[in-house]
């Protein structure tokens, strides 16, 4: 027809890029948004890896965003630094240039955060005043604004754990911001795969690929509890601890597993039965995920569906092998900012999966 619209059309080429079904400027937006949280997961594995989640004690939204500019500001900030637990039990003796290591990683971290809540709310406000965004999406992009500043708030929440009795921050409190980041990136996905690709899907929506969608929504949930295990290893150090595989300390289940009570309290505060539960969860993800793998190549799927189940395949192998890697080498910090990179691209590549095999309507 005609008036119909395309974007390889140069009549009306402008009207193409408003397009609501494929808006690519938004997609772009969006895509940058979803990498900059990723960046952000990473940045602060390496702030949590390296001690620095403490070195800054104020919250300062705004005048936080500049650095210390002068010595005085350097020695103010150090001397909050040695009234608290970590600085006075672990980093006594620190000299200010190893202050100023940590702290540059935790201000990184936190200019980070910002610069991902202006990248977007200020477009967010442009495409909304131009008409550029599809009425169904509306809401989600308020909800995603709304989930970044309680990102924030639970960031600060977080740190203010490790100021007093304690040389580290909470490791519930950690759980439930690394968990908001990933729901956030997780979110922010599936919006895009939206956007990006309206008609996607498998023909069937009972038989044999029901039960495969239901399959893989079952891995979504096994992967999510094995993340949450792994926030916990990362809140207690446990993986500096018990650094063989795969038995621990020659027993495939470490003799303190239950050693605390009431019971429910070993899956979070015991170091030996955090590390188990997340290496049992670890397992149990990558074997249902070859088990998936193995049971789609028998089924009548698109090119594009067998494909996203191959990644979701290489993506769960490769991250059990890097978690091994990194365990044996006792967590250096880049291993450990890989495995936390690996975590986000098995959650990429399954929920990429999701989409891809959902029913066509």
């Amino acid at each position: 027809m005609a008036t119909q619209l395309s974007y390889g059309s140069t009549r009306n080429k402008g009207a193409a890029l408003t397009d609501p079904g494929r808006p690519r400027a938004v997609i772009a937006w969006l895509l940058a948004c979803a990498f900059m949280v990723f960046a952000m997961a990473v940045i602060g594995a390496i702030t949590r890896l390296t001690e620095s989640g403490l070195s800054i004690m104020e919250w300062a939204p705004l005048s936080g965003t500049l650095p210390p500019l002068s010595d005085a500001e350097w020695q103010r900030l150090f001397a909050l630094y040695k009234t608290i637990p970590q600085y006075q039990q672990i980093n006594a003796g620190m000299s200010l240039a190893e202050f100023k290591t940590i702290f540059w990683w935790e201000y990184i971290h936190r200019l980070w955060g910002r610069s991902i809540g202006l990248v977007f709310a200020l477009p967010l406000a442009w495409f909304w005043w131009r008409g550029r965004l599809p009425a169904w999406l509306k809401p989600h992009l308020l909800t995603l604004l709304g989930l970044g500043a309680l990102q924030g708030v639970m960031g600060w929440y977080m740190v203010a754990s490790g100021f007093a009795d304690r040389v580290s921050v909470s490791q519930y409190r950690l759980t439930l911001h690394l968990g908001l980041a990933i729901f956030i990136y997780g979110y922010m996905l599936w919006l895009i795969f939206r956007l990006a690709w309206p008609d996607a899907g498998e023909e069937s929506a009972e038989g044999p690929l029901h039960r495969l969608r239901r399959g893989l929504l079952g891995l979504l949930l096994l992967l999510s509890v094995t993340l949450v295990s792994g926030a916990f290893v990362a809140g207690l150090n446990a993986g500096l601890t018990y650094n063989s595989f795969p038995l621990m300390d020659g027993r495939l289940v470490p003799s303190g597993y239950g050693q605390l009570s009431p019971w429910i309290l070993n899956s979070f505060e015991n170091i030996a039965a955090v590390q188990f539960n997340h290496r049992l969860l670890a397992s149990l993800t990558l074997l249902a995920t070859l088990g998936i793998y193995f049971w789609a190549l028998r089924l009548p799927l698109t090119a594009a569906g067998q494909w996203a189940l191959s990644l979701v395949a290489l993506a769960a192998v490769g991250q059990f092998t890097l978690g091994v890697v990194t365990l044996l080498a006792v967590v250096p910090v880049s291993l450990g900012a890989a495995h936390q990179a690996g975590a986000l691209l098995l959650l990429t590549a399954v929920l990429h999966a999701l989409y891809r095999l959902r029913p066509k309507a």
